[in-house]
């Protein structure tokens, strides 16, 4: 039978509709997994991301860090802090973490950079404390480059959070994994479709919010040729 035949009967049956090990679980699982690894790197990135455009100082090395960051392999860095935690949930975690940190860091960094200073000045003349320069001028006009570099890291943990699954954790990896095991090449072309459903799913949300968020007039001017 056909490749693809066999991966749509494995989605189409209803017995992989339920269960522990149903479909709908493991998407939950793998949703989770990446919620939490974007929550942490949100925390981590978007703070330092204002501080540096605001501030203007450490550009160079936030350039640097990202660039160094986005090289690092990330099942490599799975394997690597597998190896000194052991198993469990923060190994895989942790280098989802560092994955997803460089696009939020540059998008948040170059937002902010980017805004006018003539702007920022204006502001300034105004009264307007740094604090209120920065969250009430900087972060309104950024926040579509802002939003654009969470939406390409929430993208790329979408898509690798399948790793977790090679340390004996769930998601949508799992099938991956487990159809891997005893060469069921329809299950491991599920899960690819079912990732990529789910990533694609995602993006379309995140680029409807990222076009609400922009005001009218930045809209109109990037619809320009």
């Amino acid at each position: 039978m056909n490749l693809f035949a066999e991966a749509g009967q494995f989605l189409t049956d209803p017995a992989n509709w339920t269960g522990a090990t149903g479909i709908p679980q493991r998407m939950l699982e793998h949703v989770g997994y990446s919620l939490l690894t974007m929550v942490i790197a949100l925390v981590i990135a978007v703070p330092l991301g204002l501080w540096v455009g605001h501030s203007g100082r450490g550009g160079g090395v936030v350039v640097g860090l990202a660039g160094a960051l986005r090289s690092l392999p990330t099942l490599g860095l799975l394997t690597l802090f597998t190896l000194l935690m052991g198993l469990g949930l923060m190994p895989p975690i942790l280098a989802l973490v560092l994955l997803a940190i460089p696009p939020i860091l540059s998008g948040t960094y170059s937002g902010i950079a980017a805004v006018s200073p003539a702007l920022v000045d204006a502001a300034r003349a105004m009264g307007m404390t740094e604090s209120q320069t920065l969250f009430r001028v900087e972060v309104p006009v950024a926040l579509p480059v802002i939003l654009g570099g969470i939406r390409n890291a929430a993208l790329q943990v979408l898509a690798t959070v399948t790793i977790v699954a090679y340390i004996n954790l769930g998601g949508l990896g799992r099938y991956l994994i487990d159809g891997l095991a005893v060469r069921d090449y329809s299950r491991m072309l599920a899960s690819v479709v079912l990732v990529a459903a789910l990533a694609l799913t995602a993006d379309a949300l995140l680029a409807l919010i990222q076009r609400l968020v922009t005001s009218p007039g930045l809209r109109l001017t990037g619809d320009r040729p």
